[in-house]
């Protein structure tokens, strides 16, 4: 998709891996974009560097001459993810406080379904020979009761290294508060076995709970080394091929940072895809004026939900990953099984279900025409006449039509006895069921309704589905996006730099010591800065700061910004702090009690380095009739009964085209779907804003 053709001596780049495809976009110094796919790769840095190539060939460039000249490549990588989930992660030992190795297995007495006896453990990626515990001891306050032994370390280590572990997690009881014995052991480490990787839960994750530190710092070393081998690989690649530039790596917060902390902290980086759709949703809404959006991102594999309130994505520290918690901010994003490539099947009981399997990219869908035979989301968008086999990525890819419905004949319609059309319409209504779920899961059961939010809608597959879940859950409004088919890239290249620091303060909020807590912030922004570098992409830097708060007897803790104009957090800034936790905690709990006392738990800081806005490009609106876009009419299916549907090439729509449903609007990258009654407006940035009629009580 090439948005300006403005010749530029420096860019910036983009890079979102997916399952499926890999995209990218490439900014230019005036806000010239440029953006396109390719098929990811088993290895995702190939597909990386033939998306580089690609995207120099439209240019007109040698891929080491345009390389020389992008000052910086930011990198969504699915890496830390897929190690996670298909548990391909470094062989990983354990040395924890003695007596305390069973920790990761009790789990808080967490079961993911407590009335299923056959839910098997989950899949140990630490083994219990490999978890020792070693002797030393603190109390709650940080003292030592028992000297850390260094002969046990030593032993342990020596162990360890002889049964080939690749990375040690260090996590000792209260080392949030006094990390002295977690910092010899890896100085020990380092001497016994010079680079090892190694993971202390207080450089993870310093603060209290003991089974979350230790589940996310074994995650981290269960990751880090192979996220730390690709990051490496890949600069070397783009060093070998010129690049000359900063290398950074979206981060699960909605920050960029560069490698090497990356690479330090990988379990940071576990939703680093995603996270780029979100923070480019946030950074569109507050163009086009829409503070409140609800992101879904439906991909090849995937379709991933999250909430912006206020233009501020929420942010959750209760991941839950491949069954291992990872305690970090991450962006609440919460992921379903269905994409375009998912899989359509039936059951043992004769039920049509859609995911979590899917085709992936090889061999893909059906109609990929790549070997595939099991039929997918894509195969019945096809069949229902959705998608346009013609011009599939904007004509870079044919689809085969009658290897779509061999697919759904075979695997679906005839084992249910139906029509192909109806197995295709059973197909569709399955995973909108499933999306609005996902949708419902991340609102209303947050406390949030959905119908006060607009739906911005990305991915290569959102937009065709986006209109019905707007009509699902009453929400007025779709925003599909000019960058929706790589709108993870996008947000890549605009996010800011962002380093996140804990740190545990215990107290009663009535009883504060603001003088310690204003130290502990200071120390934990000296941290944070020393973390994110020289910043050279930053025009400024800004500081955010957060405290855990709950109701005295709670385990559970809201986490409440502290709004101040100055360095120092003051008694009235507390005030108000504590007045809007009980605010939130009614709409997450459905009540509050102001009177309960209030504690603190955790304080949280936030350091982002802010880079130059994108300066997108606008045009004044123009005529309202789209008929110079109009392509055609073809039958689509929204239903049993086949309509006709106005087909518009959407390279030729322009700013105040007014199209009316039914019809079907063919981008490069995407196909948006405007529903019967639904009315789609281009605005002045080339998004489509899509107007869904709501039906009112009373017949109103």
């Amino acid at each position: 998709m090439n948005i300006s053709s403005n010749e530029q001596t420096s860019w910036m780049l983009g890079i979102d891996v997916g399952g499926t495809f890999t995209d990218l976009v490439a900014l230019d110094g005036k806000g010239g974009l440029h953006s396109t796919k390719t098929p990811s790769t088993p290895d995702p840095s190939i597909g990386v560097m033939n998306g580089i190539a690609k995207i120099a060939g439209m240019l007109g460039e040698e891929t080491g001459h345009f390389l020389s000249r992008c000052s910086l490549i930011v990198h969504g990588t699915t890496v830390a993810t897929n190690t996670l989930l298909e548990y391909s992660g470094a062989k990983v030992g354990l040395l924890t406080t003695e007596g305390f190795r069973d920790e990761i297995e009790f789990r808080r007495g967490y079961k993911e379904s407590v009335f299923s006896p056959r839910l098997p453990a989950p899949y140990p990626i630490v083994p219990r020979r490999l978890r020792i515990g070693v002797p030393e001891r603190l109390d709650a306050a940080g003292n030592v009761i028992r000297e850390l032994d260094e002969d046990a370390v030593r032993k342990a280590v020596r162990f360890l290294v002889d049964e080939g572990v690749e990375a040690i997690a260090v996590c000792f009881l209260f080392s949030f508060i006094n990390p002295a014995h977690e910092l010899r052991v890896k100085e020990m480490i380092e001497q016994e076995a010079p680079g090892l990787f190694v993971s202390i839960s207080s450089e993870v994750l310093p603060q209290i709970r003991e089974f979350e530190r230790v589940s996310t710092t074994i995650v981290n070393a269960y990751t880090g080394p192979a996220l730390q081998r690709y990051l490496e690989n890949l600069e070397r690649s783009l060093h070998e091929q010129g690049f000359a530039g900063e290398l950074f790596v979206m981060q699960s917060n909605g920050g960029v940072q560069n490698i090497v902390q990356s690479g330090k902290l990988a379990a940071g980086c576990l939703l680093s895809g995603p996270a780029g759709g979100v923070t480019a949703a946030a950074f569109i809404g507050e163009r086009i004026g829409h503070s409140d959006l609800i992101t879904v991102d439906m991909g090849g594999t995937s379709y991933d939900v999250a909430v912006i309130e206020q233009l501020q994505p929420s942010l959750t520290t209760e991941s839950w990953i491949s069954r291992y918690r990872i305690a970090l901010p991450m962006l609440d994003i919460h992921t379903v099984g269905a994409g375009g490539g998912s899989i359509a099947w039936v059951d043992s009981g004769g039920l049509l279900q859609v995911g979590p399997r899917s085709a992936g990219s090889y061999p893909g869908p059906a109609c990929y025409g790549r070997g595939g035979t099991e039929p997918t989301v894509t195969d019945a968008n096809l069949v229902l006449g959705y998608l346009n086999p013609d011009r599939f990525l904007g004509g870079e890819m044919k689809l085969d039509a009658a290897a779509a419905e061999e697919a759904i004949r075979r695997h679906v319609a005839e084992p249910l006895g139906l029509t192909v059309i109806e197995a295709a319409l059973a197909i569709s209504e399955v995973v909108n069921n499933n999306m609005s779920n996902a949708i419902r899961f991340v609102t209303t059961q947050r406390g949030y309704d959905p119908r006060r939010f607009a739906l911005l809608a990305a991915g290569g597959a959102g937009a065709v589905h986006a209109g019905r879940q707007a009509e699902d859950l009453g929400i007025e409004t779709v925003i599909v996006p000019r960058f929706a088919p790589v709108l993870c890239a996008l947000g890549d290249v605009s996010a800011n730099l962002k380093v996140t620091e804990l740190r545990t303060r215990f107290e009663r909020a009535d009883k504060v010591d603001l003088d310690a807590i204003n130290r502990l912030f200071d120390e934990m922004e000296q941290a944070a800065r020393e973390k994110l570098g020289s910043g050279r992409t930053a025009i400024r830097f800004e500081t955010r700061r957060y405290v855990d708060l709950r109701y005295e007897g709670e385990v559970h803790e809201v986490t409440v910004p502290i709004k101040t104009r100055t360095r120092r957090v003051t008694a009235l800034n507390m005030e108000a702090t504590i007045a809007q936790f009980h605010d939130i905690h009614e709409r997450l709990f459905a009540h509050q009690n102001p009177h309960s006392p209030v504690e603190i738990l955790n304080l949280r800081l936030d350091l982002l380095g802010v880079r130059d806005r994108i300066p997108l490009h606008e045009e004044p609106f123009g005529d309202e009739d789209p008929a110079p876009a109009m392509t055609g009419r073809r039958t689509v299916y929204f239903g049993a009964e086949p309509v006709e549907a106005a087909v518009y090439n959407g390279d030729l729509l322009r700013p105040g085209h007014m199209i009316v449903g039914p019809a079907v609007i063919e981008q490069w990258g995407t196909t948006i779907v405007v529903y019967p009654k639904h009315e789609a407006l281009i605005d002045a940035f080339g998004n489509c804003m899509i107007e869904i009629r709501r039906e009112r009580e009373g017949g109103r």
